[in-house]
């Protein structure tokens, strides 16, 4: 169905972007080119005006216009959904093409990526990981060049309405056909979300806990060990290194006993949240958040300013996945994504600290979603902390209420 992405992304919605005055060049748009094997960036400095970038493209340079969710929001609304599903970061960029051109070099990338066909056609090839090494990679490769590539394991042509998809590690290159343009938009989760990388923020920590609990990890080491272990002799038979491997295998061993696993997969999350989009209201979630509170001036002074949420008012999140509640060493925090930017980190990490004995509301908010619970239900000690605790949630834009606080 060529239509079955109308709506989304179109180049009317790039030219309307460039026309914004927010787009610039490098920060927002790269202007590229590949030919004769050699990929060129054309950047100039500075906001990218419709003319020179139009200019650009006529002259067979292709665009790609990076995090078009802060310029689209129906790419936001799109994305939002997306990172819920996949629990990580869903990116977009979109990319237009002048026809017979090729924009990038042959060249993988760290992440899942499914490329839309918007608009146009655009000729792939798709070839295999080479290595073992490039299977499922951490980070993106350097340009490659054709005689790297070997034989591709998919060739085809995406018409508008058709999806590609390729897993990490698969190198890929597109070019257009003599005779039509192409907009695609490639979506992008995944990057930098494996096991390896959970492992990378557990394996410190759980060593820095067995330090601090078993005297065995602050025994000192042997006087010699230099003289019989390292790379030079490696090849040296001599009966203290398999008890030195031993030893250090067995407290490798042991530091499972001491892995946080539930504080390192909340420092994943609190990344995971400072990754995310906010969220897309609805007209009701507005009406009956902070959002869309009705605090104006007006007849010389504020007007409906104060938020009255008392024992019997009815809340829950605003959304689910918006917050996270940490164990830190500063205390407890809550990490959240209502007042994240549409622009990848723009902004640092969203969280304020609440006080110990809250947790376990927050806990409670958490659990109870999506239904709406009376704040008198919340599990603090006093009324007054249960109004505190849910006023502070409401200004973040954390929760929301059954019924608008204020009628207009």
């Amino acid at each position: 169905d060529p239509g079955y992405y109308a709506g989304l992304f179109s180049t009317a919605d790039f030219d309307a972007a460039l026309r914004g005055g927010e787009v610039h060049f490098g920060t927002h748009l790269d202007v590229t080119s590949y030919a004769e094997g050699v990929r060129e960036t054309h950047n100039p400095s500075g906001r990218a005006m419709p003319a020179v970038v139009w200019d650009f493209y006529q002259n067979g340079c292709s665009l790609r216009l990076l995090s078009p969710q802060a310029f689209s929001p129906t790419v936001w609304h799109f994305l939002s959904i997306l990172q819920e599903h996949f629990g990580s970061m869903a990116g977009a960029n979109t990319y237009l093409t002048p026809p017979g051109t090729q924009g990038f070099a042959p060249h993988y990338d760290d992440i899942e990526a499914f490329v839309l066909q918007l608009e146009g056609k655009k000729h792939w090839r798709v070839y295999s990981p080479r290595t073992d090494a490039e299977v499922l990679p951490q980070f993106s490769s350097a340009n490659l060049t054709q005689a790297e590539l070997g034989e591709p394991v998919l060739e085809t042509v995406l018409e508008a309405g058709d999806l590609l998809y390729f897993p990490r590690g698969f190198i890929h290159q597109g070019d257009c056909l003599p005779d039509a343009h192409s907009l695609h938009i490639t979506v992008s989760s995944y990057q930098r979300n494996s096991w390896g990388d959970l492992l990378e923020k557990l394996l410190p920590a759980a060593l820095q806990m067995a330090l601090e609990e078993d005297v065995e990890y602050r025994q000192g080491l042997p006087m010699d060990y230099l003289g019989y272990m390292g790379v030079a002799n490696s090849d040296t038979v001599d009966a203290r290194r398999p008890a030195f491997m031993e030893k250090v295998q067995s407290l490798i061993k042991k530091l499972i006993d001491y892995a946080p696993i539930d504080a390192a997969v909340d420092q994943r999350a609190k990344s995971f949240l400072h990754d995310c989009l906010p969220p897309v209201l609805t007209q009701s979630e507005k009406a009956q958040s902070v959002y869309g509170f009705p605090a104006r001036w007006q007849d010389g002074g504020p007007c409906d300013v104060d938020i009255l949420i008392m024992k019997d008012t009815e809340v829950r999140l605003l959304r689910h996945g918006i917050v996270r509640l940490c164990n830190e060493e500063a205390g407890v925090m809550v990490y959240y994504t209502t007042e994240n930017s549409r622009v990848y980190h723009k902004e640092e990490p969203k969280f304020f600290e609440i006080d110990p004995e809250y947790t376990d509301s927050v806990e409670f908010l958490l659990s109870s979603y999506p239904n709406y619970v009376s704040v008198d239900t919340l599990p603090c000690e006093t009324l007054e902390d249960k109004i505190s605790l849910a006023t502070l949630l409401f200004e973040k834009g954390i929760l929301t209420t059954k019924n608008p606080l204020v009628q207009v």
